[in-house]
């Protein structure tokens, strides 16, 4: 399948929900590869700010971007009508800090983007295929997401608000193709309770109720419907089915689309789509994001698994032949023999131990002890697998390692023992990366460190 762009540009106009400025949106046809961008044109600079789940620095109440000094808030009503309609290449210029709310959906967005009409490109479209699941949970939210693998794309939404006005509803996405019919349209909506807090904390400027639906969790007074005409700018408004001033649902599952409309917006931000089953239940924005991010850090996974592992075995990341591609080391200082976990921040190593090891003719004499200093020199080749995720390519940079702290050993290890090495990164800042580790053998903590390992470009070193 090729990437597509649009034919011609093509603008839309209208306020900010949140900021409350007028703003003017254009879209306009970009190269292969360019992905979503959006520009600043009413910056001096005129900014330019991807649509990257890296790029993301609030999720309060919608999902705002960064980048080289430019926000833009409210980007997921945008990014969804770009998705929906399978568009991969875009620039967006805004003469603001944020897309205009239009009626609350994606509706406005995606009739200006059929108006352009769109353009197949030359590229082949990248699409991620899940292998394994990815799956984000917030237990005191009661929020659960994951994408499983799957032949096709799917995805699924239930909400529940504990609600009189708002009972449990559920609604599924069975092909992206369906999405500009039955989803663009759905509008965003908040609680009576939330638009008081929203309206207090000076955000909202530029709502109304021509671009959000108002449900009325509790009973509300004439002075207090006084006090929203004021609010609204309206002569009159009144509560019908827990709607105020309802001028009718587009469906009855309405806030579920919307929703929906909601994760495919921040899904976006993975950068390419995905091929396999999405589903949640309660999302929201930071959830919809972390789970973005989950997502990403696969992508990025899969991509370095496929450099330098050309034969998949079960169970096994790296083989002994990646691992010789990656890490200088050679024999007998080599001492990683595969590895079976390959995460963002988490690495697992196993280095079999054998009476053939060169140390064992010298430590000791009839009682053979792998060295402590060589567990640890194990260890540290294990982390320096895991700092592939922090460079483009490693064969550009040295890892040294500065720090060993906190160093323990807790029983000796023997020819015939397996070792398998658990790091975790817990900082990365400026080239200086800290990681704890331990050793396990038979599932007993043999030792344990604090290691601090330094990257530098080997032009330097």
């Amino acid at each position: 399948m090729q990437q597509h762009t649009i034919q011609k540009t093509v603008s839309v106009s209208g306020v900010g929900l949140h900021t409350g400025v007028n703003v003017t949106m254009t879209f306009k046809p970009a190269p292969a590869n360019h992905g979503y961008v959006f520009k600043r044109m009413d910056l001096e600079s005129q900014p330019l700010v991807k649509a990257e789940v890296e790029n993301v620095v609030d999720t309060s109440r919608g999902t705002t971007i960064a980048e080289n000094g430019a926000q833009i808030h409210t980007v997921e009503h945008t990014l969804a009508a770009l998705v929906g309609l399978q568009i991969d290449n875009i620039l967006i210029e805004l003469d603001g800090p944020e897309p205009p709310i239009m009626d609350g959906s994606a509706r406005d967005f995606t009739a200006a983007l059929l108006e352009a009409g769109l353009e197949e490109q030359e590229a082949e479209r990248e699409i991620f295929v899940l292998e394994t699941p990815v799956h984000y949970h917030d237990g005191e939210r009661g929020v659960e997401l994951a994408v499983l693998p799957s032949e096709a794309f799917h995805a699924s939404v239930m909400i529940d608000y504990n609600s009189d006005v708002l009972p449990p509803q559920h609604v599924s996405l069975p092909a992206m193709e369906d999405f500009p019919k039955y989803f663009a349209d759905a509008r965003t909506f908040c609680f009576l309770h939330e638009l008081e807090a929203l309206s207090e904390a000076d955000l909202i400027k530029g709502g109304t109720l021509e671009n959000a639906i108002v449900l009325v969790d509790r009973e509300i007074s004439e002075e207090e419907l006084d006090r929203l005409c004021k609010l609204f700018n309206k002569p009159k408004m009144e509560v019908r089915r827990g709607v105020l001033n309802n001028v009718g649902l587009r469906y009855d599952d309405e806030p579920a689309r919307h929703k929906m409309l909601d994760l495919m917006g921040d899904l976006a931000l993975v950068g390419m789509p995905i091929k396999g089953h999405i589903m949640a239940a309660r999302p929201g924005h930071k959830a919809n994001v972390e789970l973005a991010k989950l997502i990403k850090a696969e992508i990025k996974k899969k991509r370095i698994t496929d450099r330098y592992q050309s034969d998949k075995v079960k169970g096994v990341v790296f083989d002994i032949n990646a691992i010789q591609k990656i890490l200088p080391h050679r024999y007998p200082f080599l001492l990683v023999d595969k590895i079976t976990h390959f995460a963002e921040n988490s690495i697992t190593g196993v280095k079999n131990v054998t009476i053939n090891e060169p140390f064992f003719m010298g430590h000791f004499e009839g009682n053979p002890i792998m060295p402590g200093v060589l567990q640890l020199e194990a260890m540290a080749q294990v982390g320096g697998v895991l700092l592939l995720n922090t460079v483009e390519d490693p064969s550009t940079v040295w890892v040294y390692f500065v720090a060993i702290d906190n160093a323990r050993f807790k029983k000796p290890v023997i020819p015939g023992d397996t070792l398998i090495f658990e790091l975790e990164m817990v900082a990365l800042k400026r080239g200086i990366c800290k990681m704890k580790g331990k050793a396990l053998v038979d599932g007993k903590v043999v030792c344990s460190a604090d290691l601090v390992a330094s990257l530098v470009p080997k032009n330097k070193a």
